[in-house]
């Protein structure tokens, strides 16, 4: 796929399976009329999907944030929750809609994950679970987490939305902690247009997971708990299996472009960025830029405000933080001088256009521009 030379670039753009394979599968579910509740699809697309991620047990999703917020049902999560200020809003989202009350400590500066150090001190008697993010698809450290949360009997809820197939030494990192989320949006590595899912350890659990994204239904006249629908139906399901046969491509594509950018900007003075973790299979769903603005010679905003007029659009993720936004700034653990390296990453991250269809020749303009070239 070709961009015009008026079309704007932005920071990511939909990978689409194959037309011609979507209408087949179309097709099936226009004879069937079975659109969804558990269709064949689902169940083909549930045990594809789990093979492919080396995990247990999956359950499927309309979406993402509905996940987030059945996960916390799924472990009865009260109280307050761990959390990061750096992550989409839905992450602290679905704790509000849960009424568990967020506390936020600082990242880590390398890669901008929730800091284990931070979240001992945070811990109070309401503490009841902590909710880690991979940032970009980088894992947490996991390890010292789960001691932490071993040390004081609390649960962990990974969003792991940008984490999809990636492994932290041969093993999904969807296998860390209780409960896993994923993602399956338009703009995530792999998408189903919308979509999301939760990995879970056990059959037991998978099951209440189940129940509780269809109304709490556990047969024809039993509802056994307030449950929701999160359903995700037949069409979603059936563009996923396409998807599932070309994602490894579309990962290998967007490495090309990640080491394109990191071969361009690495002799560009206040230009830093992340560089692959030890031992990881990562999925290069973003391509995070800092820009220290005293040796760059302009602030981030200003290149990206430059990069805008050129039709090329970059996203401050994650700009402002969460603690920032009205819903969240009056609690004690939003102050800023307690976030400083929140703070400083927030103010100095630029995310690069990153897509298997990115043409080489956008990847060089975009490159020069940031290297003050015309």
């Amino acid at each position: 796929m070709s961009n015009k030379k008026n079309n704007p670039i932005f920071v990511t753009q939909p990978a689409l399976p194959p037309l011609d394979e979507f209408t087949k599968s179309l097709e099936k579910i226009w004879d069937s009329k079975i659109l969804t509740n558990n269709g064949p699809f689902h169940k083909k697309f549930e045990t594809t999907l789990s093979d492919y991620l080396g995990v247990k047990y999956i359950s499927l999703f309309n979406n993402g944030t509905l996940a987030l917020i059945t996960a916390l049902q799924t472990l009865n999560i009260t109280g307050e929750v761990i959390t990061t200020p750096f992550s989409f809003v839905a992450t602290t989202h679905s704790l509000w809609w849960n009424n568990i009350k967020p506390v936020f400590v600082d990242i880590e500066p390398n890669y901008f994950n929730l800091d284990p150090k931070k979240v001992e001190a945070a811990i109070t008697p309401q503490t009841t679970a902590i909710m880690p993010v991979h940032v970009y698809g980088n894992p947490c450290k996991t390890v010292e987490l789960q001691k932490i949360a071993d040390t004081y009997g609390l649960k962990i809820i990974y969003d792991a939305a940008h984490a999809f197939g990636v492994e932290k030494n041969n093993e999904s990192i969807l296998n860390f902690g209780d409960l896993s989320i994923l993602s399956f949006h338009a703009t995530k590595v792999f998408n189903t247009v919308e979509g999301g899912a939760i990995i879970s350890p056990d059959k037991k659990t998978k099951e209440r997971i189940d129940h509780l994204k269809n109304f709490g239904f556990t047969d024809e006249t039993t509802v056994i708990a307030p449950g929701i629908n999160a359903k995700m139906n037949e069409l979603q399901a059936a563009y996923g299996l396409i998807q599932l046969k070309y994602v490894n491509k579309y990962i290998a594509k967007r490495k090309q472009v990640a080491n394109q950018y990191r071969e361009g900007l690495k002799k560009v003075s206040g230009i830093g960025f992340l560089s692959d973790a030890e031992g990881v299979k990562h999925n290069y769903s973003y391509f995070p830029i800092l820009i220290d603005a005293k040796k760059y010679g302009k602030t981030r905003d200003k290149i990206y405000e430059e990069l805008k007029k050129q039709n090329i659009y970059c996203r401050r993720y994650f700009y402002p933080l969460i603690t920032q936004f009205p819903t969240y700034k009056g609690l004690d653990s939003a102050r800023i001088e307690n976030l400083p390296v929140a703070k400083r990453v927030a103010e100095q991250v630029l995310c690069l256009p990153i897509y298997p269809d990115l043409e080489v020749k956008f990847i060089k303009k975009i490159i020069k521009m940031i290297e003050g070239k015309k």
